[in-house]
């Protein structure tokens, strides 16, 4: 199941007590203090991992909680460490504070470390507090509490290609067709209820491309399945617009829905590079596909004419994706992650 937000409390190990102990030795009538200290508590960390690509780990366990550092014992022997916590999440997630939103990682290369909350100091052993007048200190200090955080989670896509569109416009079509992304296909809006992505070849280089669920009026409101996929368009270098040639009607408001929605959620991923592609042109409307083409030559934007049925401008396509994908001046990956 996809799940691209969840909400967890954490929480970093507690100190370990320090000992308050003496030397008992046959031959060392009045030894000094010999408490060792505690053990400082675990780390809190969350971990990108390449082979996740959802959040629905976290629905089931939402408390977590590192290990508490061993207590001082005597003979001047320190308390072991607690054991650190390693929560693996999905590259694309973004972890903030519950309480007050700050953003405390966004973990967007495999690998990737953060720590969220670090363990208690372990105390002092009486050995610490031994003086020239206080030889024998029969007191020891306490190790320090944990930190304990809520954390919201989210998850945005990386990709580097967005197909977005108005339902059933043939987007998961296409990306069946130009990767081996396999999502379900059928002829009724929503069928894609979640993102998908797929990895598209040419010669030895890849692009990630993410096919974004079917967006309607009022989406960057909640309209439909609204913000909650918007969202994974945010970290995409470049647009893919689908526009269906074989829809009745004028193409212009079905274009300019989907610009509104864009500049609503966020201006800034409006003015990302965009293709418009005129798609199922196998039983396109001649008067629908003039209007797309009138759209396009309006706007100033490069336009495709392809059929998934038939192949014809598949490969155009793909070479169009590339340039747009890869190019030098496109916004990072990582732009737009908040």
């Amino acid at each position: 199941m996809f799940i691209d937000e969840a909400e967890i409390t954490v929480a970093s190990g507690d100190g370990g007590n320090g000992c308050i102990a003496f030397r008992r030795e046959k031959f060392v009538p009045r030894g000094g203090p010999s408490g060792g200290d505690g053990g400082d508590g675990g780390d809190v960390w969350v971990a990108a991992n390449a082979s996740l690509n959802t959040l629905y780990p976290l629905r089931h366990q939402t408390h977590y909680r590192a290990g508490r550092g061993q207590h001082g014992l005597g003979s001047n022997c320190h308390g072991k460490r607690g054991q650190d916590l390693v929560i693996e999440l999905p590259i694309g997630s973004v972890v903030r504070d519950a309480e007050t939103k700050e953003t405390l990682a966004d973990l967007t290369e495999p690998g990737q470390r953060v720590c969220l909350a670090k363990g208690g100091n372990g105390g002092w052993g009486n050995q610490h507090f031994a003086t020239s007048t206080r030889q024998a200190p029969r007191f020891a200090k306490p190790g320090l509490p944990g930190e304990t955080r809520r954390l919201s989670i989210e998850l945005k896509l990386l990709a580097e290609v967005a197909i977005i569109g108005l339902p059933n416009a043939g987007k998961s079509t296409l990306i069946s067709v130009i990767s081996a992304a396999r999502p379900k296909i059928a002829d009724y809006p929503f069928t894609t209820l979640t993102p998908n992505l797929g990895v598209v070849t040419r010669d030895d280089d890849t692009l990630v491309v993410a096919d974004i669920p079917g967006l309607i009026r009022g989406a960057h409101e909640g309209a439909g399945l609204g913000i909650r996929f918007l969202k994974h368009v945010e970290r995409c270098r470049a647009l893919c617009h689908l526009v269906d040639a074989s829809a009745p009607g004028d193409a212009e408001p079905d274009v300019a829905a989907i610009e509104e929605e864009l500049a609503a959620f966020s201006p800034e991923i409006a003015k990302r590079p965009r293709l418009l592609v005129a798609s199922k042109t196998d039983a396109a409307d001649p008067e629908r596909l003039a209007s797309i083409e009138t759209a396009a030559r309006r706007r100033g934007l490069p336009l495709h004419a392809i059929s998934a049925a038939t192949r014809a401008g598949i490969p155009e396509l793909v070479h169009a994706l590339f340039e747009i994908g890869k190019a030098k001046s496109a916004p990072s990956v990582e732009a737009g992650a908040s």
